[in-house]
């Protein structure tokens, strides 16, 4: 990878390679923190004699603020700069963790695991920073190796985090393994503040002019952007309502009517923020050189729908799905022979990433997004005849489709405008959320067979829909703080 790609990953005295691996590392450290409950949840289950309900209100709970925090971090990014981001994002992160570790009571560890969603956001911070630091020829394959490795997180922690409360023994092992992520993520946020840097020597850190929204050039696209708001609204009243007596019952039928009633005051919030950040420019006019369509960004924000979205879903559902299907498997079994569909991150993204770079951002992404929409419908076929290793097999190649996508997906969201792509990335990403939440809902409604067709269902609307994304080509134009004009190139 290092020759043919022009990236010697081994060349630490190389800054932007320094970067590339103290950041994916910062990742690493999040989604370790963010899933570090679910390979425990048997040792705290027992702790607290939870019932599956409670069980289920947590796994909920772990993702509800995941899709507004994506949104605001994606924001502080472009405002703040992605060293000071992380860095924070780190260290508050690791007093929550701590804080569910040390929880005596099953409402305080519903407290500290929602308000864990928020490290989930951490994925759209070193967009931004990978962004800044390696070449438009170089970008996807590095922000495939970010997010990949990073990615890789959810996984090492499954693996070693049982063994860690095992050796601290006792009824509380599995605090100490909690407290220690912690512990490891709020120091690593300290180190990352110390030794990153936003940007190489010599470059300018472009920032929106203002904050609160994402910067249109035109009428059609302000109202495209606020519609293509409403569905992050919709995953989360979604979410409200399995939290509802109707779900796992811990919201009164009161408390939940009044957290729909807060999502709409927030909807009205936003759109009057994105009003007052484009108003005033639009109707100036903007000049032609910094205009962007605000397609591009639906069309990569319906792409992750489908990519990571199905990716959080299936992952979720994928261990029983094969314990049911076939007869004779253990447990333990169904789960080793799942866990090769998150696997498949450190090599599908990075190379989803090199093929963006290499064969064209539209092309590649048609293509894996097609490959994906195949891929499920094969998965839909699989039935307790398969020759179990050929039913794997199926699974680790539609993995691959889904997760080189996501890393297609990202190899152009730092393209599209460079001094907005916290903002881009981070609404890219609460799409992602959306798509799992999605997903989860209509599987609670349908057979697994059924499930994986209307993933490839919507995979082949969202193939077509990629035929329409306008690759960036030649130069985007920044605004520096002077007034002047630089042009960046982004091939």
């Amino acid at each position: 990878m290092s020759e043919s790609s022009g990236l010697n990953l081994l060349n630490w005295g190389d800054p932007k390679i320094k970067t590339l691996h103290i950041t994916w590392f910062a990742f690493f450290l999040s989604f370790v923190v963010w899933f570090s409950h679910a390979p425990l949840m048997v040792f705290i289950k027992e702790a607290f004699d939870l019932s599956s309900q409670q069980v289920k209100a947590l796994l909920i709970l772990n993702v509800a603020l995941t899709i507004p925090a994506r949104i605001i971090i994606g924001m502080l990014v472009d405002k703040l700069g992605p060293r000071l981001v992380y860095s924070g994002l780190l260290m508050i992160s690791s007093l929550i963790c701590i804080g569910f570790a040390t929880a005596n009571s099953y409402e305080s560890l519903a407290l500290f695991r929602f308000l864990l969603g928020f490290v989930g956001a951490g994925f759209v911070i070193g967009i931004r920073m990978v962004g800044e630091w390696f070449p438009a020829r170089q970008v996807g394959l590095a922000e495939g190796i970010y997010g990949g490795w990073g990615n890789f997180g959810s996984a090492a922690g499954a693996m070693t985090l049982p063994t860690i409360a095992l050796l601290f023994g006792g009824d509380d092992g599995w605090r100490y393994a909690l407290g220690l992520t912690g512990v490891i993520a709020g120091t690593y946020g300290f180190l990352y503040y110390h030794i990153a840097r936003n940007t190489p020597k010599g470059s300018t850190y472009f920032k929106p002019k203002k904050s609160g929204g994402l910067e249109v050039t035109s009428m059609r696209d302000l109202y495209f952007y606020l519609l293509m708001n409403v569905p992050m609204y919709l995953a989360l009243g979604a979410l409200a309502y399995k939290l509802s007596p109707a779900g796992v019952a811990l919201l009164s039928q009161q408390a939940t009517y009044i957290m729909w009633g807060l999502l709409v005051a927030l909807f009205a919030l936003q759109t009057r923020m994105i009003w007052h950040v484009n108003s005033e420019h639009l109707k100036e006019g903007v000049p032609e050189l910094e205009k962007y369509n605000f397609k591009q960004v639906a069309i990569l924000d319906l792409a992750y729908f489908v990519t990571f979205g199905s990716e959080l879903a299936v992952v979720s559902m994928l261990p029983l799905f094969f314990l049911e299907t076939f007869e004779g498997l253990s447990p333990v079994k169904a789960g080793l022979l799942a866990s090769g569909f998150a696997f498949m991150n450190l090599v599908a993204r990075p190379t989803g990433g090199y093929f963006s770079d290499k064969i064209g951002r539209r092309r590649s992404l048609m293509f894996l997004v097609g490959g994906l929409a195949v891929g499920y419908l094969v998965l839909s076929q699989i039935h307790g005849g398969w020759w179990i290793p050929a039913a794997v097999a199926a699974t680790m190649m539609c993995s691959f489709f889904v997760q080189a996508g996501e890393g297609a997906v990202f190899a152009i969201v730092p393209l599209v405008k460079r001094r907005m792509t916290g903002q881009i990335a981070g609404m890219a990403g609460a799409y992602g959320n959306v798509g799992a939440v999605t997903f989860l809902t209509v599987l609670s409604f349908v057979s697994y067979s059924q499930f994986f067709l209307v993933i490839a269902g919507a995979a082949a609307i969202i193939f077509f829909a990629c035929a329409f994304l306008d690759e960036p080509k030649g130069k985007i134009a920044e605004v520096l703080p002077d007034g002047t004009v630089q042009l960046i190139s982004v091939e």
